[in-house]
């Protein structure tokens, strides 16, 4: 015997188990593996055939679909008025039956083939119910694990699926090894020739704003939200806040108790990545200045129409306003959506005063024929 029947039913239920598929789609992808292999050794390849297996005792039963015939020229697919008569008594000439055969075993080339099936069959199912699990999860945080480091892609398990991790999904100052426990947020789930490709983040302000949310019960009840968050992962964040409560101060909100929740969002995201949070105001030039903190800023001035806004400081909080590399303006401009060009007060003097001297102290040059008629009349003067 070829195929042990009763393994397989066995193996069938362990299949299931282990890659936690119902057992309905496993004996569902058995059955028709098996159908194919009937047909290869006991009928028509284009034949209709229909196998049921009984995973209890291992037997397996097939039913063949025949049209009822005068004269049967194909008993593949084909049988007698007088033999279907036998199976139904109505049985008429042009209908079709279904004829039972108790199947014992298949030769090898069956039998192989019928595994082979079964197995990608299983393949494909495994696929088809991970992605389905998984796309319900895009946009939230899931716990894994490191499993590989390859290069500049960090491959994540997340028990029931493999996600990969490119490098501009990383917190540039981190650095990942096997086995390395982290959270991870899913950003999206792709069809792939090999099945679903998972792509997680650790860089996106989406992961920020998830490690707030388990931090900031208030979030849920909607007390407190977040505006907006301008981040370079692993360096600095701006987020802004808002309270939809009278009386409740966002930011201390958001901070907690001597700094407790905003502290373990850093300890996520790594100690060296600042987390700045500010207010947020629908008033563009209260809201450019909260972003800037904490600059203290002496003047805003806006031009909505081109996006930009100009920025006065004291000139002891220019480098503060700048910050490393430009960092804060930068954030600030993200997080506000104005691009903002910073200027200290005394720049601002020297820029207006050749301006102011002009108009007030600077004598208006004359023309030239106006110069010749001045000279020549003072000569004449001279000359009586």
């Amino acid at each position: 015997m070829e195929m042990d029947f009763k393994q397989l039913a066995i193996a069938i239920r362990a299949i299931a188990e282990e890659k936690n598929l119902p057992e309905e789609t496993v004996q569902e992808i058995v059955e028709q593996a098996l159908a194919a292999a009937y047909r290869r050794d006991y009928g028509d390849r284009e034949g209709e055939v229909r196998v049921t297996m009984n995973l209890n005792t291992g037997s397996v039963d097939a039913y063949i679909t025949k049209e009822i015939v005068e004269e049967v020229q194909n008993p593949a697919y084909e049988i007698s008025l007088k033999d279907a008569g036998v199976m139904r008594k109505d049985a008429k000439i042009g209908e079709t039956v279904e004829v039972h055969d108790n199947v014992q075993d298949f030769g090898r080339v069956a039998a192989q083939t019928a595994k082979q099936v079964i197995l990608q069959r299983l393949r494909e199912a495994e696929r088809e119910i991970i992605m389905g699990e998984y796309e319900d999860k895009i946009g939230t945080v899931i716990n894994g694990v490191v499993s590989r480091v390859e290069g500049s892609i960090i491959r994540v398990d997340l028990g029931r699926a493999q996600s990969i991790m490119p490098r501009s999904e990383q917190i540039q100052s981190e650095r990942y090894y096997s086995g390395q426990r982290l959270k991870v947020f899913l950003k999206d789930v792709e069809r792939g020739p090999r099945g679903p490709q998972l792509i997680v983040s650790r860089a996106n302000t989406q992961f920020v704003e998830w490690l707030f949310r388990s931090e900031v019960p208030e979030m849920e009840s909607g007390a407190v939200e977040i505006k907006g968050i301008a981040r370079e992962a692993g360096v600095r964040s701006k987020i802004a806040v808002a309270s939809n409560v009278q009386g409740v101060d966002p930011v201390g909100t958001f901070v907690g108790g001597h700094g407790t929740r905003v502290n373990a969002v850093m300890s996520e995201v790594g100690e060296q990545e600042k987390i700045d949070i500010v207010v947020w105001s629908d008033d563009p030039i209260g809201y450019i200045t909260n972003a800037l903190s904490p600059t203290k800023v002496t003047k805003v001035t806006l031009d909505k129409e081109s996006g930009k806004a100009r920025v006065t400081v004291p000139e002891d909080q220019l480098s503060i306003a700048i910050g490393k590399n430009g960092q804060n303006v930068r954030l600030a401009s993200k997080l506000t959506g104005f691009e903002l060009d910073i200027e200290s007060d005394k720049q601002q003097q020297v820029d207006e005063k050749p301006v102011t001297e002009t108009a007030n102290k600077a004598p208006k040059l004359k023309k030239k024929s106006d110069l010749e008629s001045s000279l020549l009349k003072t000569i004449e003067e001279h000359g009586e």
